[in-house]
């Protein structure tokens, strides 16, 4: 994975220019193909946003089909939700509406990658506006409900892009983008901004942005990672990275929306889901992965969670060289302990022979 990520920063993260959402081309083809030979299955992993990868039964991408009415081919809409030639606004900018859109088809692929092209914007200023954008990939569809306008104690996975600090107490930098895994258990908890379910975040300046703003969402071998470009660089940042999350196939994929006593223009420009090419194992394949129950490899559950000086949540279980971090310390807690041990008994011997 190291090399898939240093392949990111290298030039596969970039994007075309003049293709928004899509991996730019990277290195050159004998560059390109060194590489190739040299990594083998890592760089099967990388997508490369040709048209063999993209899948458009799950993809929304301009011109849009049926404009002007309460539906479009693969994808039905509900709520405040309007449809026009140009982007897919899920909630107007005004006060106490809701909007959501979703995929007809439910997803059988176990690896892959969401490239969402959106534009949040009003004419509220400061923290005059909200609420903000949910992602969605979960077992339910078209369920309108208090979570930016979708169903609470849902079953899947949900990105929040969350523009309104509804906890006065916070020390976290809004906009922020915040991930969740529920098997149906969990609430998310408004007035908390989602604190005690969130699995790790980061701050996002993606509101009034004068140029295009995009999310990339990337699930495969059970990590999930969760890009941004919001410079106009036609590059992607790092945001959010947890190993150890469990999806499983044949849900859906949606978006929605919603505002409160503030509001903004929530609009879905495009929605590009690729397959990653990935080798499994023949018992991997055997899995029926439609039952999979979603959720994370954690030492404790997510209420469990508390701040850290940066504003995100401890994730994901503990990697090799925390172990050995760990190890370490309990090592030379050890040695210190026998060495003070050792000096203290030394100095009541001494003590001792005086008596004597």
């Amino acid at each position: 994975m190291a090399a898939e990520a240093w392949l990111w920063r290298w030039g596969w993260g970039q994007r075309c220019p003049g293709r928004p959402g899509l991996p730019g081309p990277g290195p050159g083809p004998t560059t390109l193909l060194h590489f190739l030979l040299l990594l083998g299955p890592v760089a099967a992993d990388i997508t490369d946003g040709n048209s063999e990868h993209l899948k458009r039964e799950h993809s929304l991408i301009k011109p849009y089909q049926g404009v002007g009415s309460s539906s479009m081919p693969l994808w039905d809409f509900q709520g405040s939700t309007m449809l026009t030639s140009q982007y897919v606004r899920l909630t107007p900018d005004e006060r106490s509406k809701e909007g959501s859109i979703w995929n007809h088809q439910p997803c059988f692929l176990k690896d892959w990658e969401m490239h969402v092209h959106f534009k949040v914007h009003g004419t509220g200023k400061k923290n005059l506006h909200g609420d903000g954008i949910a992602l969605w990939y979960t077992r339910d569809r078209l369920v309108p409900g208090p979570v930016f306008g979708s169903k609470d104690n849902f079953h899947g996975l949900a990105i929040f892009l969350d523009t309104y600090p509804n906890d006065e107490t916070t020390e976290r930098v809004f906009p922020y983008i915040s991930v969740m895994v529920n098997n149906g258990s969990l609430s998310y908890d408004h007035s908390k901004d989602g604190r005690w379910s969130e699995l790790a975040g980061c701050t996002a300046d993606f509101r009034n942005r004068d140029h295009d703003t995009f999310l990339a969402v990337r699930y495969s071998r059970g990590r999930l990672t969760v890009m941004t470009d919001l410079e106009d660089k036609n590059e992607w940042k790092n945001c959010i990275d947890i190993t150890g999350v469990r999806l499983p196939t044949g849900y859906y994929f949606g978006a929605s929306a919603g505002t409160g006593d503030l509001s903004d223009n929530h609009d879905i420009i495009s929605i590009k889901l690729f397959q990653l090419m990935v080798e499994r194992t023949p018992e991997e394949e055997s899995i029926d992965w439609t039952k999979i129950e979603p959720g994370v490899n954690f030492l404790k559950s997510p209420k469990d969670n508390v701040d850290d000086p940066t504003g995100n949540f401890r994730s994901g279980p503990l990697t090799g060289w925390k172990v050995f971090l760990l190890l370490l310390c309990a090592l030379l807690g050890i040695v210190v302990c026998a060495v003070v041990g050792a000096v203290v008994f030394q100095k009541r011997q001494e003590r001792n022979k005086r008596f004597y």
